[in-house]
């Protein structure tokens, strides 16, 4: 996939792009909707025998619109974005800069810049799509703004029981814990990744070393609390059992969350190494313990009960 970064104003020249059926969107999250928004435009331009692309834009747009929004965690930055998007085979990645100038495009402006401008044949986009300023654009008004030189597929509400899927439901329940729930959003586990940084080593004095991870982006994270969690390194995956969190029997003031993995049947030295974390399951929250006795009897029963839910994974896959 080649990665096209875009700011405004771009002077792309239309013949000079390859011909492409583009997905329009945010995507954060790329979940199950977001997947099927851009696997038709995948499909599409395998139809079509021309090339596939995707557009979306940074930072997020509530940054740059929003009143006194300095940063939004997401659910996949930038990064993570572009990796699962390259997993479904996409052949052209645009990222647009949103910033206000790019903001305040009309949408027949946006139109004619962004998706006439380079050379797209088919856009497909979800039902709840908007575009230009103040997100006057729509579907159903597309067709207008296309001045015959592209056509259209609109995806319609794709709902897990009664609810739509959304990047809003997703953090929902992230801030719920129910990692579950997310788990069916976003058709995979949820994943962050990072570094293995030297802690406090307070953990390997308790018996319970941890691996400290620095992530390595702006990840929206899980509800504070303990969790069965897998860690993967180098291309392997071991159980474990995550604390997210401040840490409240050590510390009174932590300006923010520590993430600490205590893997179950794993004890070698691996700072500096990178790691991804793949949430499964909250445990429990996270608690104040009146002392170290207290807190390894709650950590050795968080340990029991992570054993027994990857026990039971492992007998549902046999």
């Amino acid at each position: 996939m080649e990665t096209i970064e875009i700011r405004h104003p771009h002077h792309f020249q239309r013949e000079a792009v390859q011909q492409s059926v583009l997905a329009l969107g945010y995507f954060d999250g790329v979940h199950l909707g977001h997947q099927q928004v851009i696997n038709s435009a995948k499909q599409l331009a395998d139809e079509k025998g021309i090339a596939s692309a995707v557009m979306t834009f940074t930072p997020h747009p509530s940054v740059v619109l929003g009143r006194n929004v300095q940063h939004i965690d997401m659910i996949t930055p930038l990064q993570e974005k572009k990796k699962l998007i390259e997993e479904m085979g996409i052949d052209f990645l645009y990222i647009v800069h949103f910033d206000k100038q790019f903001a305040a495009l009309l949408p027949q402006e946006f139109v004619d810049q962004y998706i006439i401008g380079l050379n797209v044949q088919h856009v497909v986009a979800g039902f709840d799509y908007t575009y230009g300023k103040l997100g006057k654009g729509t579907m159903e008004i597309l067709p207008f703004h296309s001045r015959s030189k592209f056509t259209q597929t609109t995806i319609d509400k794709l709902t897990n029981g009664e609810e739509k899927i959304s990047s809003t439901l997703i953090r929902e329940n992230l801030a719920n814990g129910d990692m579950h729930r997310v788990k069916e959003l976003l058709g995979r586990y949820y994943e962050v990744s990072g570094t293995v940084t030297h802690g406090e080593k307070r953990g390997r004095q308790i018996g319970f070393p941890t691996a400290n991870i620095a992530l390595d982006d702006e990840y929206l994270l899980p509800r504070i609390g303990v969790y069965a969690v897998e860690l993967q390194l180098h291309g392997k995956w071991y159980a474990g059992v995550c604390n997210v969190g401040y840490k409240p029997t050590f510390h009174d003031n932590l300006e923010k969350p520590t993430i600490e993995v205590h893997l179950l049947s794993f004890d070698e030295q691996i700072y500096d190494q990178h790691v991804t974390v793949k949430w499964h399951r909250m445990i429990r929250s996270e608690k104040k313990f009146s002392g170290i006795e207290e807190l390894v009897g709650q950590i050795s029963k968080d340990k029991e009960e992570a054993l027994a839910y990857f026990e039971g994974i492992q007998k549902h896959k046999k």
